[in-house]
């Protein structure tokens, strides 16, 4: 068995214990390898979460599969950041008692 083609990638996801909804996409084979010292101290020690065979058809919740496998191939791992809070959003969660200054 050769080693997988350039259209299908096996991935490895790690998430981080010190931001929420912080994910780290390396290839499985090469591991933490090509991860930036500095990123890793700000992520903290990586936890795997899981491994996956990506292609660029593959759909992910929040990235193209394409953009990440872009990503490992040319840097060496691919960065999930969480979502974005548009301050509309934090509306939503603020209760109708609470004071607003």
């Amino acid at each position: 068995m050769s080693g997988m083609s350039s259209d299908k990638l096996l991935c490895e996801i790690f998430k981080s214990p010190r931001k929420d909804e912080t994910y780290l996409y390396v290839d499985k084979r090469r591991g933490l390898v090509d991860v930036p010292e500095a990123l890793l101290e700000r992520f903290g020690d990586p936890q795997p979460v899981m491994t996956l065979i990506l292609t660029a058809e593959k759909r992910l919740a929040r990235a193209k599969a394409a953009d990440v496998m872009a990503a490992i191939e040319d840097k060496g791992y691919y960065l999930q950041m969480p979502p974005a809070k548009d301050s509309y959003l934090l509306d939503l969660y603020r209760t109708p008692t609470e004071s607003r200054y």
